[in-house]
């Protein structure tokens, strides 16, 4: 899978070759008007307004050498809409929100494949951990050229200013649950640390409650390193690190101690990274474009020891159960019988208020 294009509202880059290759000696592949891409990602990830408002958060239009358009619409009632015209032809997908819970972050994903006559219009909430999917019959594919001037901002483009960032993939980006640890970080096993990248299938690690559990799965992906995939840096010796560890805004942290027993009454909570963001323990890490995370899948949802600390396992529910989930998410190539069912989180998680009058108390 290659990432080929990526902006927020300081900077875009576009290759055709893939994020990385952008500014090292590699001729680039020219695009002209009619350059498509016969299958590839779109992500959007946007705050969404807390009043319902309808506005247009990204898209273009272009009339030559003819005409065309995409939008990505907050839709009156709280959903999202997406419309791409070619002419005389339309794909369209809308989506209205599931469940009563309040999200301030959704990750849009549209994915096409056009030779299958395939695609799929997807809302992710990144801080709640929930995806909703519909299917797009028909797809029309994306101009290559459209996508990098809208990407590197040349030319009239629809922006909002609620839109955390934009990229675009040449391939058919999964969704659903996401590793969350940088390759590099040392998981306790009963042979020692061992960086997360080289604990495969069969490997075993040491969990807090269960002892030496199996690893079912290695799961690696590479993202924008922008918005809800911003790398964070955790820095020893807090949360009891002996070293410094990169994760993403969604890897949470198991913590203890008589505050949390006292605050939430029970022995420990999880806490999202992203929540411990306080410019000296934990503080938002300078990265490439794209950057590649890691995770491993247990039997159970467990506490395991990365460097020192306590933090999670990779939580999938009962993501088995549902095929087309499962065929959408990292986990694709997976048996479902290799895969266990996660009832639920090992402990509860933290909101972000809970989370920062915690951090607050601990550093008074």
């Amino acid at each position: 899978m290659t990432w080929i294009g990526i902006t927020d509202h300081q900077e875009g880059r576009f290759s055709v070759n893939g994020l990385g290759l952008d500014r090292c000696d590699v001729a680039q592949v020219s695009l002209n008007e009619e350059s498509v891409m016969p299958r590839g990602t779109l992500m959007v990830e946007t705050r969404m307004s807390p009043n319902g408002r309808p506005q247009v958060l990204f898209g273009f239009k272009k009339t030559h050498p003819w005409e065309r358009a995409f939008s990505l619409q907050a839709i009156p009632g709280g959903g999202i809409a997406m419309v791409y015209t070619d002419q005389s032809e339309v794909a369209h997908a809308a989506q209205s929100w599931k469940g009563s819970g309040r999200t301030d972050v959704v990750r849009i994903t549209y994915a096409w494949d056009a030779p299958a006559g395939w695609g799929r219009f997807s809302l992710e909430r990144p801080e709640e951990a929930t995806f909703q999917s519909v299917t797009v019959t028909d797809p029309k594919p994306l101009s290559a050229h459209d996508l990098r001037q809208v990407i590197l901002g040349h030319g009239p483009r629809d922006f909002s200013t609620d839109v955390v960032f934009a990229a675009v993939s040449d391939e058919i980006e999964p969704i659903g649950p996401s590793p969350t640890l940088s390759c590099d970080t040392p998981i306790a096993t009963p042979y020692g640390f061992r960086p997360v990248s080289r604990l495969m299938r069969g490997d075993t690690v040491i969990s807090q409650s269960s002892g030496v559990v199996p690893v079912l799965h290695q799961v690696t992906r590479t993202v924008p390193a922008l918005g809800s995939f911003r790398p964070i840096r955790l820095r020893a010796p807090y949360f009891g690190l002996q070293q410094d560890i990169i994760a993403a805004p969604d890897q949470r942290l198991i913590i203890r101690g008589s505050e949390v027993e006292y605050n939430f009454g029970q022995e420990a909570v999880l806490v999202p990274a992203r929540h411990l963001v306080n410019g000296y323990a934990a503080f938002y890490e300078a990265a490439e474009p794209i950057v590649q995370y890691t995770q491993l899948l247990l039997p159970e949802h467990e506490e395991i020891n990365a460097a020192g600390s306590s933090i999670e396992s990779l939580y999938v529910g009962r993501l088995r159960r549902k095929p087309v989930d499962l065929g959408a998410s990292v986990l694709a190539d997976a048996s479902r019988n290799s895969l266990p069912e996660h009832a639920q989180p090992v402990f509860s998680v933290l909101r972000s208020y809970e989370a920062v009058m915690l951090v607050d108390q601990r550093a008074a």
